[in-house]
């Protein structure tokens, strides 16, 4: 080999080491920052897409300012059966957003996050209960004997034994004491009030099942059931299998239900668990995500079933989703004074005296007051999401009362589907007849607190057949909701979905049905097609037709001179 070719060879050997060196150490760099993420933040790992959707709520939300003609974009939806979808954000105003900040201005300070809370102050402290009547927890323990823990997540696999909680202490969702403890001593002197001559389970309601226990209960995850200890001489020999989800013979919905086994048997396994508080048992999994679903097939009915306790019950959820469970924590905290059990990844055989499996729920969206335990009603549940979010106004402010202050009209606008055309032509119209106008653009990634101090502070509020209109649960007593219907014959499930729902609340409801003109189907076909003449007749090719037709491919463009009478009698309901 020639001297020149060996000394190329030697400079290409050293560059090629020096390579290999870097490489090494890039690789080492990477390995021990996944192992760094790994140990300190699994969620970024296990709950990627849970991740997605919390990020936007993880931020410190700033002070919010509403204005004349402003947008706001803090709707909660996402697509499911009641349809609403994802937007980008816009802002409008007389004048851009410089302009409105220099404006009249409502500052809502007290919009905030709910993981990023301080702890809640006083969990059992003496003061008014869900219905507002005051009441004192008793039977809090020795606080000697405890060690309390704080805890960031509400939600726990290894529990107390023996429950207790002091009324002064914010930490008070986490006790560690551990007293040892065997099913006969827990249950001595505990007489079972679910007799032998009934059914462990209700199952006559046609949208769930409710199984209701008192006696000695036991709650095994390993095995996915609920056991219910048979009292000497009983010959009862009952077994149930519950998807705790009230969508009862919905198989697409219940497909990711987990299923238990609620049984009656004469011998339980030995607890490793014991609580003096019921336990409820239910499922987040089915359509919830979707605003309206996470109200009518959660919010009402865990309120509807768990309001009796006045905060004294243990929530199990059979199925958890962390994410879901971050953005509504503000309601589960202001139901259960414990941390949420998660059953799937729960260790612990658990002791309870009073267990309940499954959500009492009615028609969509509402409470049979007649049926419901203490017969709570909706204008109760309307009450209760106001004080779960510290809302500070009670009913609307009527005209004149303040005459410096316009009656509020929030308009919730909407992108891509069943958007309104005329928006600029709308919002002028309300304007002159005296209102001042905020615009609420439907964003998934909405805070519902934010978006709660919003309703509250309007007195009406409009929008087409969706998702968004799920928010007149925050607004004020004997304000106004405004339904406007798209074409297609749906004025049946509309006033189910809403009607009825918002006048149960104590609300005034507006339904306006949008004529052919108003309609963006006029623009796809022609004035004497059968989509006009007869849409009837397109409801038996099945919902989903339907939802694509006349939910999915269409926009209003209201008529302002008809629609103008709707808002003027929406300004009569504020008059004294």
């Amino acid at each position: 080999m020639k001297m020149g070719e060996r000394s190329k060879l030697v400079r290409n050997l050293r560059q090629e080491s020096k390579r290999f060196r870097m490489l090494v150490v890039v690789v080492g760099f990477f390995l021990v920052s996944l192992t760094f993420v790994i140990i300190a933040k699994p969620d970024a790992i296990l709950f990627t897409d849970a991740a997605k959707k919390i990020s936007a709520e993880q931020q410190e939300t700033p002070s919010l300012v509403i204005e004349e003609k402003t947008t706001i974009n803090e709707l909660e939806e996402a697509p499911r059966i009641v349809e609403d979808e994802p937007v980008e954000p816009t802002v409008r105003g007389n004048n851009g957003e410089t302009e409105a900040k220099e404006q009249s201005k409502i500052n809502l300070q007290k919009v905030a996050v709910d993981t990023n809370e301080e702890p809640r102050q006083n969990e059992n402290t003496i003061g008014p209960d869900h219905f507002g009547n005051n009441n004192e927890n008793e039977g809090a323990g020795d606080k000697k004997d405890q060690v309390k823990h704080k805890v960031t997540l509400p939600t726990v696999s290894n529990y107390t034994i023996n429950d207790s909680t002091d009324p002064k202490s914010d930490e008070s969702r986490m006790d560690t004491e551990v007293t040892l403890q065997t099913n006969d001593e827990f249950f001595e002197s505990n007489t079972p009030t679910t007799t032998s001559g009934e059914s462990l389970c209700d199952l006559s309601n046609f949208r769930a099942n409710v199984c209701d226990m008192e006696g000695e209960i036991v709650i095994d995850p390993r095995s996915k059931s609920v056991l219910f200890k048979e009292p000497a001489g009983s010959s009862r020999n009952e077994m149930f299998k519950i998807q705790p989800y009230p969508r009862k013979g919905d198989k697409f919905c219940l497909a990711h239900t987990t299923e238990l086994m609620v049984k009656s048997v004469k011998d339980v396994p030995q607890c490793t668990k014991y609580h003096d508080m019921p336990a409820l048992v239910f499922s987040i999994t089915g359509y919830t995500g979707n605003l309206f679903h996470d109200f009518t097939d959660v919010m009402v009915p865990l309120f509807t079933t768990a309001s009796r306790f006045n905060g004294e019950v243990q929530l199990v959820m059979s199925d958890y989703m962390i994410w879901w469970v971050r953005k509504y924590d503000k309601v589960l905290q202001s139901l259960s004074n414990y941390p949420i059990i998660d059953l799937k990844n729960d260790n612990e055989v658990r002791c309870y005296k009073h267990v309940i499996v499954g959500l009492h729920a009615y028609m969509e969206f509402t409470i049979d007051s007649k049926l419901s335990p203490q017969n709570v009603t909706m204008v109760d549940f309307n009450a209760f999401m106001r004080r779960a979010y510290d809302l500070p106004r009670k009913s609307v402010t009527v005209l004149g009362e303040q005459p410096s202050k316009k009656p509020r009209l929030l308009i919730i606008s909407r992108k891509r589907t069943r958007t309104f055309l005329n928006l600029d032509e709308i919002v002028d119209m309300a304007h002159d007849i005296g209102y001042e106008v905020v615009i609420n653009e439907a964003d998934v990634s909405s805070n519902v607190s934010q978006m709660a101090h919003i309703v509250n502070s309007c007195d009406v509020m409009m929008g087409v057949h969706g998702a968004g209109l799920t928010n007149c649960v925050f607004l004020p007593q004997n304000g106004t909701l405004i339904q406007i219907v798209p074409w297609g014959a749906l004025d049946f499930i509309s006033r189910l979905d809403f009607g009825d729902p918002s006048t149960q609340m104590g609300l005034h409801y507006s339904h306006y049905s949008i004529s052919v003109e108003e309609s963006s189907l006029l623009d796809k076909y022609p004035r004497d097609h059968d989509i006009f003449r007869n849409p009837v007749a397109f409801h038996t090719k099945g919902f989903q037709f339907v939802k694509e037709t006349f939910l999915d491919d269409q926009n209003v463009r209201l008529d302002v001179k008809r629609f103008r009478g709707v808002l003027l009698e929406a300004l009569d309901h504020l008059s004294p």
